[in-house]
């Protein structure tokens, strides 16, 4: 992919000071965003048409990213970037604002002319104002320091895309760089119609617009409306957009990943560094579809007893403070059940400030101060300078500290509710209790949030939804003792796996940039566990496939297919065996066993075995050689931290044929043999017992195959892997189009 060399300019220089991050940070973002602008398109040039995919953690500085990105684009020479900023009010209000904040457009800052669609705006007070920037960019004497470049932020929804489609319909786009920043680019913008259209045989050259979901529509308009210009998707979670049709209109031709900064605590830090701020909710707790709570849980009282004993320690020691302290209940994406949260959330509230304000001889006071006292030594274990809890309890000689801890913590219930203000001035109050559902998902920031109430069920298993929930990651290293999730137990295991999937998703993205590979070329394989997929189903035109390798034999089903893999396979196979004949014993097993049941084996590195037999082997038809590759793949991974690990090797039969007949599908009908006796004492535990449950167990077979025409195929050699339980490992892959 061709590249060039932007330089900083003026604008990201007061950005980066404006920013005031350490030394190494500034470096990083510098780095990295000049990094991005070099994949987009090259402003001297009079054409480009990309598409890119910039891969960040949740809240770890996204919009810092693209903001930084926004500011060098306008360094080089971009005229226009445009931001599609979300698909509420909300989160185009909270985009826009950061951008005029960062940018201090709201200042004496002439370089920009910021622009936020409004839908009840007509299209011609858009076009004057735009056309006049953009014509400066063309005036030959017009000084180059005093051009200005035209911001624009939208709302990721269909009308306020349209009214943007019919104001670039009017300007004169030619010679015009332009920026598209899609925030939270697997959101809304992909083809929901993309399985429909497989389903039914069309091509992408088949496609009309009836194809086509409305924003992706809209999209795909802009895209094709301005000659030169790069289409950037930001996300935390690129599933969607890296499974999708490599031919999509919007697949990514180019990645970027962000490295968060040192204070950044996400996936790793909760779910496998610190389990104890994880906390199951009891599922009693937890709200059944058909079951109403008929009481506030009492995980919920005891969650928000922490939070507050928190908002005390906050006001106690400064340094611990954030600008805020928050907390969120996360019941579910329905209204009711936020309105019944916050009712709950409030009557607790004020039921703490009535009995603290009680006679200290009150016996509901001293059992609530009871209660708080368990909760801070919970607290004390995660926070090593919690003040004492008569310090956090008091101000002067009552429990007046607490109490106004307590009191001045707004509750406010967040969603699209009629009459439901679902902005939050955050200046207005130190502590705040936030209810609510989607509306404190994807690109909702949670300023200071400590502690996490969601007592929601991981749903339909799609785990970008899943990770998009996650507004407790973020940097919070300064104060993450004062951190505790609760959740239920199959979310926390959710999670969980969710870590192991990005690591590996991470790290195979990573791989592919430094082979300085097209992104095109990078193997659609992913670790997942099998209770889980990707995303929503709608948006890809192919079918994946699934593989659980641990406590499972593989097996090649047709090692046949080819005289020349059948020679290939014999002569790898028959050099290994010669290689480790010294190293072979007989198996134990059974004085009565017949000589079918006998069996040479050996232990030896596995990574010699790897190299010299497993990863020389082909299989030529599909279910055989997919499930291979993704086992090679599989064992290369686990190798390289575990380098002295050993495989096991049994010579079926001392290396002797066995006969097996094929189905009609021409597959072998039952490679293993079966247990002798079936009833009784055991003689022979079966060919499938025949392994080391420690270690990676290799069979090696060599068959005499009979097909149904009663044909013998002679001397093929096959093999069945066993994985151990300690190499467990599921995968996901792409698999063949719908």
């Amino acid at each position: 992919m061709q590249t060039w060399t932007p330089e900083v300019g003026e604008q990201t220089e007061d950005l980066l000071n404006y920013l005031k991050l350490d030394k190494i940070s500034t470096e990083r973002l510098v780095n990295e965003t000049k990094a991005i602008l070099s994949l987009c398109g090259n402003p001297k040039q009079k054409y480009n048409n990309e598409t890119g995919l910039v891969f960040g953690y949740i809240q770890s500085g996204k919009t810092m990213s693209f903001t930084t990105l926004t500011a060098l684009a306008r360094d080089n020479g971009y005229q226009l970037v445009i931001v599609i900023a979300g698909t509420s009010t909300n989160l185009l209000n909270q985009s826009t604002e950061r951008l005029e904040k960062d940018l201090r457009l709201n200042e004496v800052n002439r370089k920009w002319l910021i622009k936020k669609i409004k839908t009840k705006t007509s299209v011609s007070a858009y076009v004057d104002s735009i056309s006049t920037i953009l014509k400066q960019w063309k005036n030959p004497i017009f000084p180059d320091d005093e051009k200005r470049t035209v911001l624009i932020t939208v709302m990721k929804q269909k009308d306020n895309l349209k009214l943007l489609v019919q104001i670039l319909e009017r300007l004169n786009k030619d010679g015009v760089p332009t920026l598209i920043i899609d925030d939270e680019g697997d959101q809304a913008s992909l083809n929901t119609k993309a399985r429909q259209n497989a389903m039914e045989g069309l091509s992408f050259l088949d496609l009309t617009e009836d194809h086509l979901s409305t924003i992706y529509k809209r999209i795909t308009e802009l895209k094709e409306l301005l000659p030169h210009h790069t289409f950037l998707q930001y996300t935390a979670t690129p599933q969607a957009n890296l499974f999708i049709n490599i031919l999509d209109r919007l697949s990514p031709n180019f990645i970027q990943l962000l490295t968060p900064g040192d204070a950044y605590t996400g996936g790793e830090t909760f779910f496998i560094e610190n389990h104890n701020l994880i906390k199951p909710i009891p599922s009693d707790e937890i709200p059944k579809k058909d079951e109403i709570l008929e009481s506030p849980p009492q995980s919920l009282i005891y969650a928000m007893q922490i939070f507050f004993l928190g908002v005390a320690s906050g006001r106690v020691i400064k340094q611990h403070m954030t600008s805020n302290r928050s907390m969120m209940v996360h019941p579910s994406r329905l209204k009711e059940d936020h309105s019944v949260f916050a009712s709950w959330v409030k009557a607790i509230k004020h039921r703490f400030e009535d009995t603290i304000k009680q006679n200290d001889n009150e016996e509901d006071k001293i059992e609530l101060l009871n209660e708080f006292r368990t909760a801070y030594v919970d607290l004390k274990k995660t926070v090593k300078d919690l003040p004492s809890f008569s310090n956090l309890l008091s101000n002067k000689a009552t429990t007046d500290r607490l109490e106004f801890s307590i009191s001045s913590t707004f509750v406010k219930e967040l969603n699209s509710k009629k009459g439901n203000d679902s902005f939050v001035s955050w200046k207005e109050h130190y502590s705040w209790i936030l209810i609510g559902g989607q509306a404190m998902d994807r690109g909702f920031t949670v300023e200071g949030l400590t502690v996490t109430y969601m007592p929601r069920s991981v749903g339909v298993g799609n785990v970008d939804t899943i990770q998009q929930r996650a507004r407790f990651f973020g940097y919070k290293k300064n104060y993450l003792g004062y951190c505790r999730i609760y959740l239920d137990k199959p979310t926390i295991n959710a999670y969980s796996q969710y870590v192991k999937h990005e690591i590996d998703l991470r790290y195979r993205l990573s791989n592919n940039k430094l082979a300085n590979k097209h992104l095109d070329d990078w193997e659609r394989e992913l670790i997942l566990d099998n209770a889980y997929q990707l995303a929503r189903k709608n948006i890809f035109s192919h079918h994946f496939d699934k593989f659980e390798f641990g406590n499972t034999w593989s097996i090649i089903k047709a090692p046949h297919d080819l005289t020349s893999i059948i020679e290939h396979n014999r002569k790898i196979t028959i050099n290994f065996i010669n290689e480790i004949k010294d190293k072979f014993i007989e198996n134990e097993g059974h004085d009565k066993r017949t000589q079918e049941q006998k069996h040479n084996v050996c232990t030896i590195n596995l990574k010699y075995v790897f190299e010299n037999f497993l990863k020389n082997l082909k299989f030529t038809r599909n279910s055989d050689s997919t499930e291979f590759i993704s086992l090679k793949n599989m064992l290369i991974r686990y190798l390289k931290i575990n380098k002295s690990a050993q495989a096991v090797i049994y010579q079926i039969k001392k290396g002797e044929s066995r006969k097996r007949r094929l189905t009609k599908k021409d597959e072998i009908q039952q490679l293993f043999q079966g247990k002798n006796p079936k009833t009784g004492k055991i003689i022979y535990p079966g060919d499938r017992e025949i392994k080391n449950y420690d270690n990676l167990t290799i069979q090696i077979h060599r068959l005499d195959l009979i097909n149904h025409h009663k044909e013998i195929l002679k001397n093929v050699y096959t093999i069945a892997i066993w994985i151990p339980l300690e190499m467990q490992e599921s995968l996901i892959k792409l698999g063949d189009e719908i």
